[in-house]
């Protein structure tokens, strides 16, 4: 008799309402959802009706918030890359040595690639794009700014302290660190599948990450008659 009370108190129960969000928790709950979708799908693969239905939202609000499908996409990139950027900036390396300040850029690199595989995935599919959406944000392209005149200005005083090679282009620095930080990771299912070897295991790239670290020093303190040789 309990337990049919019980039955009847539970039917006759109203359903909890979701809580009310403002639009700035709205457009996090969106992007959230919209992240997932993009770097599974990729950008013609996604649909606005997964979106909503993770997010808990409609699409009246989606194109309320961002305007199009086209644009959520923009902003979920710009959102990714933008949370890369913080964190760079955030980094203390122009107290540092030059080496140690490039070196612990590529840790913080690696690292972030690695816990962020959204990331590697949306860069992957905007590539495919050649960029297409990336080219309509200001913002994005704003971003590097600030991380390559650090690199640049990291350069130039180990240049001058005659602890670096002189030859070396910031952006095309730049450019090899991010490669060695992600190649791994944006291919990991093949390379694991080719050669036997699971290279999302912490061990095999805490190893990979020694060896970029070793590399990347070679390339910065080589010494000046070595410039210029195949």
């Amino acid at each position: 008799m309990t337990d049919r009370i019980a039955d009847l108190d539970t039917l006759d129960a109203k359903p909890r309402r979701r809580p009310r969000r403002n639009a700035d928790q709205n457009r996090a709950a969106i992007l959230k959802a919209a992240t997932a979708e993009f770097a599974t799908h990729g950008y013609a693969g996604a649909r606005i009706t997964r979106i909503v239905t993770k997010a808990g939202s409609n699409p009246r609000m989606i194109y309320e918030l961002f305007g199009s499908k086209s644009e959520l996409y923009v902003a979920t990139l710009e959102s990714a890359l933008g949370a890369l950027r913080t964190e760079e900036l955030t980094l203390d390396l122009m107290h540092l040595d030059p080496l140690d300040g490039l070196l612990k850029l590529l840790d913080f690199m690696s690292g972030h690639f690695e816990r962020n595989s959204h990331l590697v995935s949306l860069l992957r599919s905007e590539n495919m794009m050649k960029a297409r959406h990336m080219k309509k944000s200001a913002r994005i392209q704003q971003m590097s700014s600030p991380v390559l005149g650090m690199t640049t200005r990291l350069l130039a005083r180990g240049v001058a302290e005659g602890r670096l090679a002189s030859d070396i282009d910031p952006l095309r620095l730049y450019v090899m660190i991010a490669a060695l930080s992600q190649f791994h990771c944006a291919n990991v299912h093949t390379l694991s599948s080719m050669f036997e070897t699971d290279l999302s295991k912490s061990e095999w790239r805490a190893q990979r990450r020694d060896d970029a670290r070793k590399m990347l020093a070679a390339y910065l303190t080589r010494g000046r008659d070595e410039v210029g040789k195949s």
